[in-house]
């Protein structure tokens, strides 16, 4: 759920090549959004199959001027349980027919070395609320040229879905069969443009 996420800040950490502005495109296919929810005694996990993002910063001091921008699409939802994701999709959850992205922008970046903090704004259903993400970066490949550099990071945040209107849950024998809290970690690696 973004979900949508910490990208910008793994730019804190890059070696400076100047002092322009670069784009750095998610690359989808080498980058991945998970999420995990208490079912009664477990966690079950579940994922996005399709999502985008795009961050903007200067090289010379990216963890000042990062920024990130990331949309999901509610429908592409994947727990590997066909009816559980039709659930997921349905309006007890994402009603991904009425909203069909999740979007972040972030608001902040901070670095402290390899360390970083991500604060931006997380917009599910309608319902936009800040979420702070707790990240790494993980490197930078190849040299400084349009389309042959890549950098990497890795995140995490916890959310409590109730706070975006994914209420609906179910009593079993005294208890609720889903928990509130949703765990997000993130996997990025992302081109420059």
């Amino acid at each position: 759920m973004v979900m949508q996420f910490a990208v910008a800040a793994v730019l804190a950490a890059v070696p400076a090549r100047g002092v322009e502005p670069v784009t750095w495109q998610i690359d989808a296919a080498h980058s991945e959004i998970t999420f995990r929810v208490r079912h009664f005694v477990t966690k079950v996990p579940g994922t996005f199959k399709t999502w985008e993002g795009t961050i903007v910063a200067n090289p010379d001091n990216l963890g000042a001027g990062g920024s990130v921008s990331v949309t999901v699409q509610t429908g592409s939802v994947d727990t590997r349980h066909e009816r559980r994701d039709n659930h997921l999709r349905s309006p007890d959850f994402f009603a991904a027919d009425s909203f069909p992205t999740i979007t972040f922008i972030s608001t902040k970046v901070e670095a402290a070395g390899p360390k970083l903090t991500v604060t931006g704004d997380l917009t599910i259903r309608g319902t936009t609320r800040p979420v702070v993400l707790d990240g790494e970066f993980t490197g930078v490949f190849g040299p400084p040229v349009a389309k042959r550099q890549r950098i990497g990071f890795a995140a995490t945040a916890r959310i409590n879905r109730l706070d975006y209107g994914l209420k609906w849950n179910r009593l079993v024998e005294g208890s609720n069969m889903l928990g509130d809290d949703v765990e997000i970690a993130l996997t990025v690696e992302a081109v420059r443009q």
